[in-house]
């Protein structure tokens, strides 16, 4: 499957709402059952561009939005402002194509262009193929918490894996 990377816009919304949604009826990759809404959708798209924050489509040859990525801020607090954790989703028809690497590829580089020290991901402790693609991209496995999610009638374990950006001996920028 041939696609090219880009920015998101307004206009991919309604592509987003149904990729973010079957994985919410589908995946354990959302820890939630709420479907969101177009407006919903909306305003964490408006939040992450007023925040200057990346959202990326894989856009196939013939248009269709086949996965999306962004990253944000790990946690709230500002002793955390050069840590970023980033989440994606592949369309089901597009999965296993190579989407999702590239899609973690790009973050992972525009992350470093923006000056962020660390990019975290958190995954589900049965999703083996992502923790795979991310060991692949130096991510390293830094914990695993157990039975702290719920989905689909099931206690589950959410790994946490990080990638350090840079070699910076202390903070330095943001």
């Amino acid at each position: 499957m041939k696609f090219a990377l880009r920015n998101a816009t307004s206009a991919d919304l309604p592509a987003l709402l149904d990729i973010h949604n079957d994985a919410v009826r589908t995946l354990k990759a959302i820890w939630t059952d709420k479907l969101d809404t177009l407006e919903d959708r909306r305003a964490w798209f408006d939040a992450r561009k007023d925040a200057g924050l990346p959202v990326i489509v894989a856009e196939t040859e013939d248009g269709t939005v086949a996965g999306y990525g962004s990253f944000g801020p790990f946690r709230a607090k500002e002793g955390y402002r050069l840590t970023m954790e980033h989440s994606i989703y592949v369309a089901p028809e597009a999965r296993g194509k190579g989407i999702g690497k590239a899609l973690l590829v790009r973050l992972i580089d525009m992350a470093r262009a923006d000056g962020y020290h660390v990019l975290v991901g958190a995954i589900d402790g049965e999703n083996t193929a992502s923790i795979a693609l991310h060991r692949q991209l130096g991510f390293e496995i830094t914990g695993r918490m157990p039975q702290v999610g719920i989905k689909f009638g099931q206690w589950l374990d959410l790994v946490l894996m990080t990638l350090v950006l840079d070699e910076r001996p202390a903070p330095t920028g943001k």
